[in-house]
């Protein structure tokens, strides 16, 4: 795997200018863990073997349907060091469509991550503090993306810390994820295609993940 990047952390938000991220649409979302350490579980043969910490962070991905009502859950993995999943927000609209950003040209984006050619996916780095959030309620208002990441890293850090206390679980250096975050908007249906298949085969190309 690629070493990290010594610059992430000092990298600011480069997320679209005036994009109201509390709107309807879909996100493809990657999160890596502190210092990209492997305690979800093993890739075993191209599959992934959960652990029971890896399958706690699969419960609370989909636990966030029941905490925020405007949030769907699609394609999701959960990788030894890092979380792959497709949020969708489907606002105060039936049937949302998959087209969130019709105003960018589709023409030059990857086939494998709908990234635009040369372009990586976008390093969110919310001026939020993660600690900051209740840890009961997860307030939030119109389920605007970094409240629905921060609240999904909140539980499962706390689930986390429980289970190291009580059930051996290999401890952690700080912080369970990066401050950080990865987002790319997918603008329509083949690039959405495109990325639930890059989540599906995702354990059988471990060996070639960036992350």
């Amino acid at each position: 795997m690629n070493k990290i990047n010594p610059n992430f952390h000092q990298r600011k938000s480069i997320r679209l200018p005036e994009y109201d991220y509390s709107q309807a649409g879909l996100y493809f979302i990657t999160i890596c863990t502190q210092n990209r350490e492997c305690i979800f579980g093993d890739v075993i043969n191209g599959e992934m073997v959960l652990n029971d910490a890896g399958m706690m962070v699969e419960k609370w991905y989909y636990e966030l349907e029941n905490k925020f009502s405007d949030i769907r859950c699609h394609e999701m993995i959960v990788m030894p060091n890092h979380f792959h999943c497709i949020v969708e927000n489907v606002g105060d609209t039936v049937g949302a469509d998959l087209r969130v950003c019709p105003n960018i040209n589709d023409d030059n984006m990857s086939p494998i991550t709908g990234e635009h050619t040369g372009s990586p996916l976008r390093c969110v780095c919310p001026n939020i503090n993660d600690d900051n959030v209740n840890p009961i309620m997860g307030e939030h208002a119109g389920s605007p993306l970094h409240r629905v990441v921060q609240w999904f890293k909140t539980m499962t850090t706390n689930e986390y810390i429980r289970g190291v206390k009580s059930m051996g679980w290999q401890s952690f250096d700080g912080k369970l994820w990066q401050r950080n975050y990865y987002e790319h908007i997918i603008r329509n249906e083949q690039s959405f295609q495109n990325i639930s298949e890059y989540i599906i085969n995702n354990p059988s190309k471990w060996n070639e993940d960036k992350f």
